[in-house]
């Protein structure tokens, strides 16, 4: 997909995003066409209903993150399935064991599933931030692992 474009994480020396021997995903933003579409559009408001924050709070492209607030939520969508590995792990959440590419760590993690989603706040409503949403991404053991996001925010991004 020529769209895809190599994630980077933030260089805590300038702000800056840069690439990362770790972090090893792709991923691209739809555009406001995009948005129009039947699918998207229907996308959204199954999003919107499920983690009732209006469609408006919604993230389209990754510019302006100053405005509409801080992000509250996040909706991932698991695109492909047969994956081994790939979870969406979450150090700070649950007080068991789980598996996260092929290791048994603490914390809790989700299996990625095709069609499956899981909604998480990172902030609560007193406003405060939620350690409990800290989270990341599990090796990919066998296959590839394909997800969508949405990010929610506490005011309006249009």
């Amino acid at each position: 997909m020529p769209r895809l474009q190599i994630s980077t994480v933030v260089d805590t020396k300038t702000g800056k995003g840069i690439k990362s021997d770790v972090r090893t995903s792709s991923g691209m933003f739809l555009s406001h066409e995009e948005r129009k579409y039947p699918m998207i559009q229907a996308i959204e408001q199954r999003i919107s209903v499920y983690s009732q924050v209006p469609v408006e709070n919604g993230e389209l492209i990754q510019f302006n993150l100053k405005r509409g607030g801080q992000r509250v939520a996040t909706m991932l969508m698991y695109l492909s399935g047969n994956v081994e590995g790939g979870e969406t792990y979450f150090p700070m959440a649950g007080s068991g064991e789980c598996s996260c590419g092929g290791k048994m760590v603490q914390g809790l993690s989700v299996k990625p599933v095709k069609g499956d989603a899981v909604l998480f706040w990172s902030m609560g409503l007193d406003g405060q931030s939620d350690s409990s949403s800290i989270h990341g991404g599990c090796e990919v053991l066998a296959g590839e692992k394909w997800s969508a996001t949405k990010w929610m925010r506490q005011k309006t991004t249009s």
